[in-house]
This record gives structure tokens, C-alpha cells and sequence, in this order.
């Protein structure tokens, strides 16, 4: 009978221990939010720091680029030796003097490329030259929250310079930003800084040769940089939208690389664009199409002698045909307008001689040339058959029969 109720005691020991099992509060499981990485650990993973402001925080990196590294065919230390009246031409006199330390370098990252007041410039790289090198600043806003503290310490960071140097920030960056200032409520810091657009440099120079001026473009091309395993430019948005969702710093690595690397270009051309437009004469070029470039804009500020002289180089380094004869046309009509008739007749007579564009508006010339200057109605009556061979139209053929009558009373 004693075993049957230590049986029975034991048995019910083990009920309740199984009932106060099933009875007792769950433990508590993690939320899903805590198997995420850390909120913010993007200043874990590049090196920075968090910046407090009166209107909160955000992240900030900074890399110098050291004044003994090259970047392509540029030495990094030759920045820091560029002239203080360097943009002046550039800038058609805005920028008459500024020494390069004065001069900030701006690209932002954005979450689209079209603008508008729904775009936001999540990162914004703004470099500047040093006698040690090259230094660039990093304002990365890690939520949208963080938007008015990136502005109001770029504004802070603008303050040292003079000089605003951009590639497309005119159309692009700096409306860009100047919204997202208004949407801040804050006065943005650009009223006071003279702004270089380098496209528009680069554009006059290039443009002819290459078939595209997009920064990548000219820094391949022009400054020799090749880059490795790039970002493209359009995905940028995404891998920030991504990096919000999930928190996920790793994917930011390349964006901040692409910005560094841009602006990096951005001041190297800068050591080369406007170098071009202070002294055109003594610019070396390989190419004969960017020294047409460049006198096409010399010509426009009035220097007819300066203008030609370039248009001749660019014939002796060499050009495609198309732009060749287009050359030959217009070195033709400056030397008529210099009043060098005899140089104008020898360009002229080539470029009838030869099969091109401009063939019969070069016989057009001569035919005026032999007819009113020279008086020679049997030489201006040649080449305007020849016109007609080319190009009959009722203006050559009536040429043509004044030409035959003063001819013909010449010898009656």
C-alpha cells in the first residue's frame, strides 16, 4: 500500500512540473528589428565620425589624396602650383584672381537624376587643395531626417572658399541643392562663391573629337585614369534606396569611391581646361579638332589673328575631312576679312579643286573675285561653268550670261 502511494506522489510531482511548464510566461522572443545590424553602422564600416549640429547629426568622412600620388597622367602636387589668375579667361573675367586653395570642388549623390523638390542630395563630396595634397570631405546624410545637419555644416565647410568648382553643378548640382535649402528653410551659402562650370570648358575643347564630354568620358580619355569596377551613375539611387531598407553600410562603399573619384577629376581637368583659354598659343595638343575648338572660341572673343593661327595648326596636325574643309572655309573668309586677298584666293582655288561641301561656295568666291576685283570676265566665266556643272540654278545661269556679254564686248 506504501508503494502505491509513493507511486501516486511521484506521479503527481511530475504532473505539476509539467503543468507549471506549459503554464509559465513564453520567453520573450527577439524582435525582428533586433536581428538587423546596428541602425547607423555605416561610421563602423567607413572611416568617420558622426557630427553633431544644432539641427542634429550626421556622417562625415575625409580622405587626403597625397600631393606625391598621380591620378592618370596628373601629378596630384601640381594643383597646389596652378596660378591664381588661372580661371580668369575661363570665366570671361568673373574670376579674375584666386589662389587654388581657395577653390572648393563640389559633386553630390543624388536620389534621382531628373531634380525636383522630391530629390535629395544624400551625399555631397566637397574637395579642396592643400600644400600636402589633395583633401576631400564626405557629408553623408544616413536618413532623410539627417538632411538639415548635412546643409547647415556644408554651409559651415563652404565658408573658407572663394570659388566654386563644378562639372554640370550650374544646371544641375547647385539648383539641386539651392531646393533642398529652401525645403530646409535655410539660406544657402552659394550667392557668395563664384561658380566655374568645367562642361562648358570642356565642351568648346572636345566636343569635336569625342562623342561624349561626360566627366568619366574626359577623365578616360584626357587625363588616362582607368577605373575599376565603377558604379555606374544611374544605379546610384538604388543602392541608396537599398541601404535604407535594410541598413545594409557595405553597399555604400562604391557610391562614396564614385564620388571621390569624380571630384578628384573634376580638379585635375581643372589643371588642364582653363590652362587652354589663358594661353591658347601655348597649349600643347595632339589633336588637331580640339585646337579648332579652342579657336572657335578665341575667334568669338575677337581675335581674328590669334583665331587663324590656330585654325592653320589645326590643319597641320591633321583633321577628318568633314571638319577639314569646314577649316579651310573659314581660314579662307578671315583672310579675306583681313584684307589678305591673296592668301583667301589660294584656300579658295583648293578647295575648288577638290570634291567637298564647300567646293561651289569656294567657285562662288572666285567667280566674284575675277568679275569685280580683277576684272578678268573670261576667268570669272570659267569658273562659274564650272559652278554650273556642279549646282545648275538660275542664279549661275544668269551669271553666267552677264559674264558671256561683258566677255563678248571685251572683243568686239
Amino acid at each position: 500500500m506504501e508503494d502505491i502511494q509513493e507511486q501516486l506522489a511521484s506521479l503527481r510531482r511530475r504532473i505539476a512540473g509539467i503543468d507549471k511548464k506549459w503554464t509559465a510566461d513564453p520567453p520573450e522572443r527577439p524582435h525582428a528589428r533586433d536581428l538587423r545590424p546596428a541602425r547607423y553602422f555605416v561610421e563602423n564600416l567607413i572611416s568617420g565620425s558622426v557630427v553633431q549640429t544644432a539641427c542634429g547629426e550626421h556622417f562625415e568622412t575625409e580622405k587626403l589624396f597625397e600631393r606625391h600620388r598621380r591620378h592618370g597622367s596628373m601629378d596630384i602636387s601640381n594643383l597646389y602650383e596652378l596660378p591664381p589668375d588661372l580661371l580668369a579667361s575661363l570665366s570671361d573675367g568673373a574670376i579674375p584672381s584666386a589662389p587654388p586653395t581657395k577653390w572648393a570642388f563640389l559633386d553630390t549623390e543624388t536620389t534621382g537624376l531628373a531634380g525636383g523638390t522630391g530629390t535629395y542630395a544624400f551625399l555631397i563630396g566637397v574637395g579642396n587643395i592643400e600644400p600636402e595634397g589633395f583633401r576631400l570631405r564626405q557629408f553623408f546624410m544616413r536618413d532623410y531626417g539627417e538632411e538639415a545637419s548635412l546643409l547647415r555644416r556644408l554651409t559651415e565647410h563652404l565658408s573658407q572658399f572663394d570659388v566654386l568648382i563644378t562639372y554640370n553643378g550650374k544646371t544641375y548640382d547647385q539648383p539641386l541643392l539651392e531646393t533642398r535649402f529652401r525645403m530646409a528653410r535655410a539660406r544657402h551659402p552659394f550667392e557668395r562663391l563664384e561658380h566655374l562650370d568645367l562642361l562648358f570648358g570642356a565642351r568648346r575643347l572636345w566636343k569635336l573629337r569625342l562623342d561624349s564630354c561626360r566627366l568619366m568620358e574626359l577623365e578616360n580619355q584626357i587625363l588616362g585614369v582607368e577605373r575599376q569596377g565603377d558604379l555606374p551613375g544611374e544605379m546610384i539611387p538604388y543602392y541608396y534606396f537599398e541601404y535604407l531598407r535594410t541598413q545594409q553600410a557595405f553597399r555604400l562603399v562604391p557610391v562614396f569611391h564614385h564620388n571621390a573619384i569624380d571630384i578628384l577629376s573634376l580638379a585635375c581637368l581643372t589643371a588642364v581646361v582653363p590652362f587652354a583659354f589663358r594661353s591658347p598659343e601655348e597649349t600643347v595638343f595632339r589633336h588637331g579638332a580640339d585646337v579648332i575648338g579652342l579657336a572657335r572660341w578665341v575667334l568669338r572673343t575677337g581675335r581674328d589673328e590669334q583665331a587663324l593661327r590656330l585654325y592653320r595648326r589645326a590643319v597641320d596636325l591633321g583633321l577628318p575631312d568633314d571638319l577639314l574643309f569646314r577649316t579651310l572655309w573659314d581660314i579662307a573668309i578671315m583672310e579675306r576679312r583681313l584684307g589678305r586677298t591673296d592668301a583667301a584666293l589660294e584656300v579658295f582655288t583648293d578647295l575648288a579643286a577638290s570634291r567637298n561641301p564647300y567646293r561651289v561656295r569656294a567657285l562662288r568666291a572666285l567667280a566674284i573675285h575675277y568679275e569685280r576685283r580683277e576684272r578678268n570676265y573670261s576667268k570669272a566665266l570659267e569658273t562659274t561653268r564650272n559652278a554650273i556643272r556642279l549646282e545648275d540654278s538660275a542664279e549661275w545661269r544668269a551669271r553666267e550670261e552677264r559674264l558671256r556679254r561683258r566677255t563678248a564686248s571685251l572683243l568686239a
